[in-house]
């Protein structure tokens, strides 16, 4: 299949023209036209690109591309010695951002509440991408954490009064600690995001609203796995996923 295509299928499923976005979603660096393996990552890093080199990819889909907005737009350090890598290997570079966190089924959003059993109700904030909706565990904040924790193989950081009882739930992954006042004017009773910043603290103490912090990598490591199941799905093309370690 032809990259050309790859983004076609893409594009289609995500539409990433309904989102503004900080990163161009779609095709980032140009590799070899015709695709036969795809792998799939969180993050274009350094260590993603030896694996998929290695592994015979065509063409590496991510979460977090290349690009951003307000970055030193010069090719040099870092970046140099990745895009170097996929120049060098011939492998394209496709990433979507936003697209891939809104997506009511493939999203990180829909794919986090999956996994953490919660009942999404509904969409709200900054271009709809605040899910909230309920959990049915029942238990306080603590226990929640705990649960959160378990879900994701990673040590879950709890903000604000640990027996809150829980049932009401906010989310949006990654590094959306600045949704954390649209989600309490929600009147949930707990926010779960990727991160935390300082005032996180304050607000929830204040708020009487639990944040939970679950890990940038940690929350978005299912849209993207899922995203690649649906290309292999649709289009016959061999989808890996690795999932390289990040603590945060």
């Amino acid at each position: 299949m032809k990259i050309s295509d790859v983004q076609n299928i893409l594009d289609t499923c995500l539409e990433p023209w309904r989102y503004k976005d900080y990163a161009p979603n779609g095709l980032q660096v140009e590799g070899r036209g015709e695709i036969r393996k795809i792998v799939t990552g969180v993050t274009a890093s350094q260590a993603l690109i030896d694996a998929a080199a290695k592994r015979g990819a065509d063409a590496i889909l991510v979460h977090h591309g290349y690009f951003w907005k307000g970055e030193d737009a010069r090719i040099c350090g870092m970046k140099k010695q990745r895009i170097r890598a996929l120049l060098q290997h011939d492998i394209s570079l496709l990433a979507y951002h936003l697209p891939l966190d809104g997506h009511l089924e493939l999203g990180n959003n829909a794919q986090l509440g999956r996994a953490l059993g919660l009942e999404p109700a509904g969409q709200a904030g900054e271009q709809n991408l605040l899910w909230h909706g309920e959990w049915a565990g029942g238990g306080d904040a603590a226990a929640f954490a705990e649960h959160v924790t378990g879900a994701l193989g990673r040590q879950a950081q709890l903000l604000g009064r640990q027996d809150k009882p829980v049932r009401r739930v906010a989310w949006c992954t990654g590094g959306a600690q600045g949704f954390f006042a649209d989600a309490i004017a929600l009147g949930v009773d707990v926010f779960i995001t990727g991160e935390a910043s300082e005032q996180n603290y304050h607000m929830a103490m204040e708020s009487d609203v639990a944040f939970v912090a679950a890990g940038h990598h940690a929350t978005e490591r299912f849209g993207i796995k899922a995203l690649g199941e649906h290309l292999a799905q649709v289009s016959g093309i061999n989808v890996e996923f690795i999932d390289v370690y990040n603590p945060v």
